[in-house]
């Protein structure tokens, strides 16, 4: 929820929180974020022409999506330090949804429009207020995700940096092309191979520079891509067979409308659907991370609105799907970004670059970007956070590896959605895990959980249930009733429900609660609720239950006794014949007083 001095601000301010961050912008603040923009762009370059290969299309669309996504989403977003533009899992994602599609042109034209569709669906989930509920899925999925994704980027890079042809046209299943690939792509091009393992050797040894102190803005990538990229011009490798990125123009595309073409927009709706829940899920991850480390309070409506915007933008300037980049993001933050105009500094470095050195780009080896993307895959995989949640729980560990093998198995974007299915459908069972605990009056008068040795009193049975009291908790609401139901007999003669802890009663949960009211008030026994807040005395009202014969009522307020003493001492006032062994008869005056302890 905004605060009250945010509320305040110009609706400019609101809406573009870039021209907000303006307001107290110092030129040591501008100097910070020049050099972190300058940082980011030698990494964009390369990372953003090899992502367009792994999404299948030529690698220019990687660097108008570096420049156009990068700059609008840096105006609208509201973390700081985020960077959006072209990314790894996004990328794959692309891939797979336009794998069935024939020729570069058909694929670049369904790209583009996949970008324009993500941009709406994201817009849409902006203004219907629904970016908040990207908390209720767990981060289980992107583990998941990011791991699958992984897995079939090594098998689609596989080719590039082996040399072989690709045979695997036609087929959305990654596991089918690799294995083609493999046996009929035709014999390992072994000066291909050189450069791709040439490429990861000097992309580690370069990391490892880069960690040491001093060192920690090396370009690493940009260094090795134009180091193969000279390498390959200076001994001719193209003409032995050695395969590269080719002609990029040094020009921007002019600003036009997506082909909506109808028929395409129905088949890509799916994978469309699963990209922007995706890239939301990557932002928003990304910018908590951040803003963990910076302090920076974030609009998380905002935050969506940026990524549909910049999206949708991107549409009209040919570029495909992007997200918030786990790499370039964090490079930002360490390079000492202070705010959003870091990422508009690199989104006009990456302009600069390509305008200038467009030319020589020619001569980039497709293996080297291989390598590069190969590397990545290993590195995007968190194995920490992996291991942390194939360990932490069934929930975890079923969530990771249904969304990895689905991600295999049948295909990148329905991973996500099967994933977020399986996460909101093991969320609601988890939801419906109702407790109920058994309470017992010791010889000091206090109220507390009943132990398998404590004296057995079956006047007065006095229970608390703990859980969200609606439908999906039925059945646990329903065994537990029975239970207690069980226990009644002829010497019973009070049963006391604490519902302090029974939160958001829906209809169905209230329905099962009078059921058993009715049930046990037709043996003769009276029911008494006790520990009722507000809302849920404001809902028993509306449907009539309050007054309803056969409850005895005790509103939870800050008065003492409290409502449970008075709910027992009520129940015990109904008692003609207490039991001698477990204090039940507090209505005689040489009993302490009780007090609740739980």
């Amino acid at each position: 929820m905004k605060s009250t001095s945010e509320n305040r601000l110009p609706w400019i301010f609101r809406v573009v929180p870039a021209l907000g961050s303006l307001r107290n912008y110092r030129s040591a603040d501008a100097h910070a974020d020049f050099v972190a923009g300058l940082t980011v762009a030698a990494v964009a370059v390369p990372q953003a022409m090899a992502y367009a290969l792994a999404a299948g299309l030529p690698a220019e669309y990687g660097l108008y999506t570096a420049v156009v996504m990068t700059a609008v989403g840096a105006l609208f977003s509201s973390s700081r330090q985020l960077i959006n533009g072209p990314t790894n899992a996004i990328s794959i994602a692309v891939l797979s949804v336009l794998s069935l599609l024939h020729g570069t042109e058909a694929k670049v034209e369904a790209a583009i429009l996949l970008a324009f569709m993500v941009g709406v669906i994201q817009v849409v989930i902006t203004l219907l207020r629904l970016g908040d509920l990207t908390r209720y899925i767990s981060h289980s999925v992107i583990v998941g995700f990011t791991l699958g994704a992984a897995t079939l980027l090594v098998l689609d890079q596989a080719k590039n940096l082996l040399g072989l042809k690709s045979m695997g046209g036609g087929h959305d299943n990654f596991v089918h092309q690799f294995w083609m690939t493999m046996t009929e792509g035709g014999s390992v091009h072994t000066t291909t191979l050189a450069v791709g393992l040439g490429s990861v050797a000097m992309v580690i040894g370069l990391r490892w520079v880069k960690n040491r102190p001093g060192m920690r803005l090396l370009p690493d990538l940009l260094i090795t891509v134009l180091a193969m990229a000279a390498i390959v011009a200076w001994l001719g490798l193209d003409a032995r067979g050695v395969a590269v990125v080719g002609e990029i123009p040094d020009r921007f595309p002019i600003p036009q409308t997506p082909g909506l073409n109808l028929e395409l927009m129905r088949e890509l709706s799916g994978g469309a659907l699963a990209i922007a829940i995706l890239g939301l899920l990557e932002a928003v991850a990304m910018a908590k991370a951040l803003a963990a480390r910076t302090r920076q309070k974030l609009d998380m409506n905002q935050l969506c609105l940026s990524e549909g915007i910049a999206n949708f933008t991107g549409s009209f300037f040919q570029c495909y799907p992007g997200s918030g980049s786990l790499t370039r993001s964090a490079i930002n933050q360490q390079a000492g970004a202070v705010t959003q105009w870091a990422g508009i500094v690199s989104a006009a470095a990456v302009a600069i670059i390509v305008v200038a050195f467009a030319p020589y780009a020619r001569f980039i080896p497709r293996a080297a970007l291989a390598g590069i993307l190969i590397v990545s895959a290993w590195r995007m995989i968190d194995r920490h956070a992996l291991v942390y949640h194939l360990r932490a729980s069934r929930f975890d560990m079923m969530i990771v590896a249904v969304t990895a093998f689905s991600a295999v198995a049948i295909s990148i974007q329905f991973c996500v959605l099967i994933g977020v299915f399986m996460s909101f459908l093991l969320s609601v069972a988890r939801a419906g895990r109702m407790q109920a605990t058994q309470f017992s009056i010791a010889p000091n008068g206090a109220i507390q959980e009943r132990l398998p040795e404590d004296p057995s009193c079956n006047r007065v049975l006095i229970y608390g249930l703990e859980g969200e009291l609606f439908f999906g908790a039925t059945a646990a609401l329903e065994t537990h009733f029975r239970n207690i139901e069980q226990r009644i007999d002829q010497h019973t003669r009070a049963v006391v429900l604490r519902l302090k802890r029974a939160r958001n009663a829906d209809a169905v949960g209230m329905e099962v609660l009078d059921g058993f009211v009715e049930r046990v008030r037709a043996r003769g026994v009276q029911v008494i609720l006790c520990g009722i807040r507000p809302d849920f005395a404001r809902k028993l009202e509306r449907v009539g239950l309050k007054d309803r014969a056969g409850y005895s009522v005790f509103f939870e307020d800050k008065a003492r006794p409290t409502s449970t003493v008075r709910a027992i001492d009520f129940a015990f006032s109904l008692i003609d014949d207490p039991c001698e062994s477990c204090h039940c008869g507090r209505k005689r005056p040489d009993k302490a007083p009780l007090h609740y302890v739980v």
